[in-house]
């Protein structure tokens, strides 16, 4: 059964404690973690455990993992985290042609032994820049895909709404695939610009409803909300726990 999670990616512009506060009162069991969350460990652990949240999944970038799984993996342990997540390349690492994609799939697929052997779950989590066609006419996520077979997804169903490309296909077609998701909303075109075009979960212009069988079909055990630029964290929050407690999918 998919369990809510909040990525405190969405949080960031708010004290951490604060924010796990307002999470926690909003609803939620459980947070998606990142980097700068854990440049306090001990006091961390302790707004974790003052406000009854877990971690459910923590996104660690490339580099880390390449260079320093070792370290990571023993900081997952201490906060009892067994789903991690590669979340993102700058425009600059990104691979421009397929050889550069089945690199980087090549290199996930190692890290992927590496978590799994410590008895973890590892995926992969898009953006827009995956769907965008190469010029030998590929999709960089469906090299991922490929060319790691062990690695699991993460997919950000508003990512690629955002691209222009069909989440339900990829829903369907890598369903066995998909470990956890992003459920994130679009807001229509012009509106919340404040908000970079991002829109509270079920406020926005993604229809769901066709959706929520697909996303219970996969094998996710996260749900993560996100919102890349929220206004306001505690209407974010509140509105997109409301939008989740009505879909009856757990």
């Amino acid at each position: 059964m998919p369990e809510l999670s909040f990525q405190l990616f969405s949080a960031r512009n708010t004290p951490l404690a604060d924010a796990l506060t307002i999470i926690a009162n909003a609803g939620y069991s459980s947070v998606e973690a990142y980097g700068e969350n854990f440049k306090d460990q001990n006091g961390f652990k302790q707004a974790l455990d003052a406000s009854g949240l877990h971690i459910a999944s923590v996104h660690i970038g490339l580099e880390q993992l390449l260079n320093n799984i070792d370290e990571e993996l023993k900081l997952t342990d201490s906060f009892g985290i067994n789903h991690i997540v590669c979340p993102y390349l700058l425009p600059d690492a990104r691979p421009t042609d397929e050889a550069g994609w089945v690199k980087l799939a090549e290199q996930l697929s190692g890290i992927n032994d590496t978590v799994e052997s410590a008895g973890k779950t590892f995926a992969w989590h898009n953006h827009d820049f995956e769907f965008e066609k190469l010029a030998e006419g590929s999709v960089p996520m469906q090299i991922l895909l490929d060319h790691a077979p062990g690695m699991h997804w993460e997919l950000d169903v508003g990512w690629i709404q955002r691209a222009g490309d069909s989440p339900a296909s990829w829903l369907q077609k890598h369903a066995s695939r998909i470990s956890a998701l992003h459920i994130k909303d679009l807001a229509a075109t012009g509106e919340c610009v404040d908000e970079d075009g991002w829109a509270d979960l079920g406020h926005g212009v993604i229809d769901w409803q066709p959706l929520l069988p697909l996303i219970k079909n996969t094998q996710a055990t996260v749900l993560a909300v996100e919102h890349d630029n929220p206004s306001d964290l505690h209407r974010f929050a509140s509105n997109s726990f409301d939008t989740f407690k009505n879909w009856n999918l757990t």
